[in-house]
């Protein structure tokens, strides 16, 4: 589909054609947050501190769970003292000695209540945020500490509770050093902040979601991440666009996706082949959509430089995602910010891009 950019500066027409209000959910991350740092207090969350798992569950369901999951993962990195497993179901070898966590829009995905019900019934701490009602909800009745949403949100745009509720279990059992500063009030304040950058009434040159939507247009995106936290983000951005979009991306580990020389040899045929005097109206279909390459870093190291050390090259034409204005380098819990605060853009142009792309709803 051809993207109409005018609209992208028309916060009337974008209002108009947002009808379900994805825009507005979006901007609540924030809200969500602070939200879910009180249903975790509420659920007991906090009454992990001083246990020590055997190893720690995190589980992989459809949706913004699985982006969320791999986060935490690299969050804690290779250094964490127990064991990490992110994994579908619970294992089998699942016992008291153990922490499983996990993140559901669906209250009725059966899979997720089987592994609830064993999870509990073997003794192990369920942590899990879900809807308060429904089969996966009454799986753990009782035995669990259920964290429920209390900011409604379309099912594609509740990665802020996923993160939260996980990120409190983590905290909780003090997996995570240093423990994030504040409580969580800095990211809560960062991705407020990401969400007032992105509202619609800013023009396309001053909104980092809009001036992403405008540059992935009738492209194929490549979402490539130059470190752990990163690809996590990369791979919410892959789930966010087909969402919100219906655009199908690629997201992958930087060192990985590089070496794959079918996309290298696609990108470096994309930069020296575009023709900036194309008209995409008269000529609306050139066959494949060109890949555009988005390098994107949420540590504190340039992404092109880390292209340099990892694969000896770098991509000029990349598109280079690494909000250190944002969050500057030397910030506390830096990664944990960028990571937040990039999949509230990606979520935001996801939409924007969604609602511009002639024919859309």
């Amino acid at each position: 589909m051809v993207l109409d950019d005018t609209l992208l500066a028309d916060p009337g027409e974008l209002a108009s054609r947002d009808t379900a209000g994805d825009l507005r959910a979006a901007a609540t991350a924030g809200a969500q947050i602070r939200s879910t740092v009180f249903g975790a207090a509420e659920a007991g969350v906090g009454s992990l501190a001083g246990f020590r798992p055997r190893a720690l569950v995190l589980l992989r369901r459809p949706g913004v769970s699985g982006a969320a999951a791999d986060l935490i993962q690299a969050l804690l990195g290779p250094r964490c003292p127990v064991p990490v497993v992110v994994a579908d179901e619970v294992p089998g070898w699942i016992g008291p000695l153990d922490v499983v966590v996990g993140h559901s829009v669906l209250d009725t995905d059966a899979e997720l209540a089987t592994s609830v019900e064993l999870a509990a019934r073997r003794g192990a701490e369920v942590v899990l945020a879900a809807p308060e009602s429904g089969p996966v909800a009454a799986a753990g009745a009782g035995r669990i500490r259920l964290v429920p949403p209390r900011v409604p949100v379309p099912a594609g745009l509740g990665f802020a509770h996923a993160i939260t509720t996980m990120l409190s279990a983590v905290t909780a059992l003090e997996l995570l050093s240093p423990a994030p500063a504040e409580g969580f009030e800095a990211l809560a304040d960062a991705v407020d902040a990401e969400a007032e950058r992105c509202q619609p009434n800013h023009e396309p040159f001053v909104n980092p979601a809009k001036s992403l939507a405008l540059r992935l247009a009738e492209h194929t995106p490549l979402l490539w991440g130059t470190d752990p936290a990163a690809v996590a983000v990369a791979r919410h951005g892959a789930v966010t666009l087909a969402t919100q979009a219906g655009v199908v991306a690629h997201a992958a580990d930087l060192a990985q996706a590089g070496t794959e020389g079918g996309l290298a040899r696609a990108v470096d045929m994309a930069e020296r082949e575009h023709d900036v005097f194309r008209d995409p109206f008269d000529d609306p279909d050139p066959g494949a959509l060109p890949p555009r390459l988005l390098l994107i870093g949420t540590g504190e190291e340039d992404p092109q430089a880390v292209s340099r050390m990892r694969l000896g090259r770098e991509w000029p034409g990349a598109d280079v995602v690494h909000p250190v204005e944002e969050v500057p380098r030397g910030t506390r819990d830096a990664a944990l910010l960028r990571s937040v605060l990039l999949a509230v853009r990606l979520d935001m142009a996801a939409i924007y891009l969604g609602l511009a792309q002639a024919g859309g709803a």
